[in-house]
């Protein structure tokens, strides 16, 4: 990559980090792009050179979100064997990635939610990308013999959706509440309830030291 394309690319995710973190404290309707310049060190034109506006901002990382996640479940599916074990590591890589990254998570799960139609479009076409990978991993298991046949389609919406509300509590509780449980102790209960709804046996839980909760916020560069 050119020096200057490098450096573009550059500046554009610290004014998106900088937004994650202006959206997450003031809400988006609140959110002033004047801010999120301040927050990124830079000028307001400096925002506006990489994009046309705080709709542009929200949607650029909603995409980066999504990418974030996608490729980390991909990862994820890809090393386990077993078609149970690929959908629930699934669900434990979603829930792990935006519990750690807990700002992004808050702007993809509250505030882009609340934002107007054309982001719960960008939200549901997102979630819907995450209910076809964990619909495929069940069908694999179905076609294994592995749990019975079932409409794996209506399954993975459920899960999505046990997990949306999970992950909503998760990151507007602050200090109270589920933001204070463990996310060992919350992905714990989410997989042993959601793997008995298609009547497979939880396994013991992997060993990873990537899902034991972080403390402070993170954001991938």
């Amino acid at each position: 990559m050119p020096v200057q394309q490098a450096r573009a690319r550059s500046r554009q995710q610290k004014i998106l980090r900088a937004a994650a973190d202006v959206i997450s404290r003031r809400g988006y309707r609140d959110a002033a792009v004047e801010e999120i310049a301040r927050e990124a060190e830079t000028s307001k034109g400096g925002v506006y050179f990489h994009f046309p506006g705080k709709e542009a901002i929200l949607l650029a990382l909603l995409d980066h979100t999504a990418g974030l996640l996608r490729g980390k479940v991909e990862a994820a599916i890809a090393a386990e064997a077993d078609p149970v074990a690929k959908a629930d590591a699934a669900l434990r890589t979603l829930l792990r990635i935006l519990a750690k990254h807990r700002t992004l998570a808050r702007v993809f799960a509250v505030e882009a939610a609340g934002a107007g139609p054309r982001f719960n479009a960008r939200v549901s076409a997102i979630q819907d990308e995450f209910i076809a990978l964990i619909r495929e991993q069940l069908d694999d298991a179905v076609a294994a013999g592995a749990i019975a046949p079932m409409d794996t389609t209506v399954v993975a919406q459920a899960w999505m959706g046990a997990l949306d509300a999970v992950l909503q509590r998760y990151v507007t509780a602050g200090s109270r509440g589920a933001g204070r449980r463990s996310l060992d102790e919350i992905h714990d209960t989410l997989r042993r309830t959601l793997l008995r709804s298609i009547g497979a046996e939880p396994a013991p839980r992997p060993t990873d030291n990537g899902d034991r909760q972080e403390s402070g916020d993170r954001h991938d560069h």
